[in-house]
């Protein structure tokens, strides 16, 4: 859940109520499972409220008779991992990600690292949105009070809003040592028949580095030094209110301008939650997801380590990824929009890498989650091991054009429903043939349509999108 901070649902009565629910709920299925000790794993990035949501939580999380341990700042994917790492039984991230300041809010993880099922969203909400808010059933002891039989844990039931558990910095740590093993595997040595590396795995490489004034501000520069690399770092002075201002994954004019100036091998974007990343070559070209995931892919795979041969990505990724991996010999299982659904989709296929164009990218033999600094450090990695540039490596891919329009609408209707809408679809795929393709959507937040359509021409695919979107503006059109 997300919003300006202090305002519904990101007050402190609805927070709490998350806090505590979530808490209970997790107990709940520890016991049935015992596989994890009532412990909950706090972390958030940068912004002004963090200190005071992690009060508001830990709070709530006591009194439902659980402990907790908090990270401080560090990226999500370092709360995934310490999950797992502390045998906990979940864990809470503090984040907005790429939203500005005045925006904060919560991410719930499972006992496994990876976001919890919707199922127990559902239940949190079910119980919080309940009268009155946050209530707990009558057998339930009442939020503020600890579970009967059950000590508080190390803290009052409720500590004052200004409170919070001691920020453990071991933690974070543990998860920079996790990244550095990870750049110990075979997937990053190097290609020369070595049975291990003989020198830090990055070393001989100039990285820079923009930290969004986020979650990676205080580890990007130890994890890349550590490494080997030399790591220059911008962004990473955060003071409550500056993070991803004009700077991160949504601002990538400032990695190319840094990494040029500091005359870098490649530079690694990050947003402030530090779970995503967007690269660029010495260069200055921009590397997105898609790039990322046929150099990432393409080097597994030359390695014999792409179980199947096959990725994941989504339907908002570019044809140009398909046709490139191919080449490869890789095929792309294309899943729906969100980190959630890659990872779902991975999992039930038994694929090892996939992700989104915006740069969240999962490797499951790495980690639970999207995570920016492996995979920033991972494809420094692929570069340092191949001995080769960013731009070589990347040069496979061809990108298609590539047209988005949206439509204001005055309602969503199922879109196989609206007249004529399926007749022009299908007259463009007939256009268009194997060497394009098209794709309908609304928006989940904004009375919008959009009209994605790939294609070898531009001017074809402008005039295919015009087509469709006339048709979606006659009959749902807003004005």
């Amino acid at each position: 859940m997300r919003a300006a901070f202090g305002t519904p649902p990101l007050d402190r009565s609805t927070v709490q109520a998350v806090g505590y629910w979530f808490a209970r709920l997790s107990m709940s299925a520890a016991d049935s499972a015992s596989a994890a000790r009532p412990l909950l794993v706090l972390g958030g990035d940068t912004r002004d409220s963090r200190e005071e949501i992690t009060g508001w939580l830990a709070a709530a999380v006591h009194s439902a008779g659980a402990e907790v341990r908090s990270a401080g700042v560090v990226p999500t994917p370092a709360v995934a991992f310490l999950v797992t790492e502390l045998g906990a039984m979940g864990g809470i991230v503090i984040s907005a990600s790429h939203n500005p300041w005045t925006d904060n809010g919560v991410k719930l993880i499972g006992p496994d690292g990876f976001k919890v099922d919707p199922s127990v969203e559902q239940a949190i909400e079910d119980r919080v949105g309940a009268p009155p808010l946050g209530a707990p059933p009558s057998d339930a002891p009442p939020l503020g009070a600890p579970v009967s039989g059950t000590p508080p844990l190390g803290a009052p039931a409720f500590w004052p809003a200004s409170g919070g558990p001691t920020e453990e910095a071991e933690l974070a740590d543990r998860y920079l040592e996790h990244l550095r093993a990870s750049l110990g595997a075979p997937a990053f040595w190097p290609a020369s028949g070595a049975s291990s590396p003989t020198a830090l795995p990055l070393e001989g490489l100039r990285v820079a580095i923009d930290a969004a004034n986020g979650a990676a501000s205080p580890h990007a520069a130890r994890l890349f030094r550590s490494l080997g690399a030399d790591c220059r770092v911008t962004c990473d002075r955060p003071d409550g209110r500056n993070i991803n201002r004009d700077c991160g994954s949504t601002c990538t004019d400032r990695i190319v301008a840094f990494t040029r100036e500091t005359g870098s091998d490649l530079g690694a974007a990050l947003d402030g939650d530090a779970d995503r990343a967007i690269l660029c070559d010495h260069r200055g070209r921009i590397c997105d997801g898609d790039v990322l995931l046929y150099v990432w892919a393409s080097h597994l795979a030359a390695r014999d380590l792409l179980p199947g041969r096959r990725i994941v990505a989504t339907t908002m990724s570019n044809m140009g990824l398909e046709r490139a991996l191919e080449r490869r010999g890789v095929e792309v299982l294309r899943c729906g929009i969100g980190d959630r659904e890659v990872a779902g989709t991975m999992r039930r296929e038994g694929v090892r890498l996939g992700g989104e164009q915006s740069g969240h990218l999962l490797d499951l033999d790495l980690a639970t989650t999207g995570d920016g600094l492996l995979t920033a450090a991972a494809i420094a990695g692929i570069v340092a091991a191949s001995g080769r540039s960013l731009a070589d490596l990347a040069s496979g891919f061809r990108r298609f054009p590539q047209v988005l329009r949206n439509v204001t609408v005055r309602e969503k209707l199922p879109l196989e429903s609206v007249p004529g809408l399926s007749d022009a679809v299908a007259s463009a795929e007939r256009e268009l043939g194997s060497s394009g393709r098209v794709l309908l959507r609304y928006s989940g937040t904004e009375p919008l349509a959009r009209v994605m359509i790939e294609g070898p021409d531009q001017q074809q695919i402008e005039a295919l999108s015009d087509r469709i979107a006339r048709v979606i503006e006659a009959e749902l059109g807003a004005g």
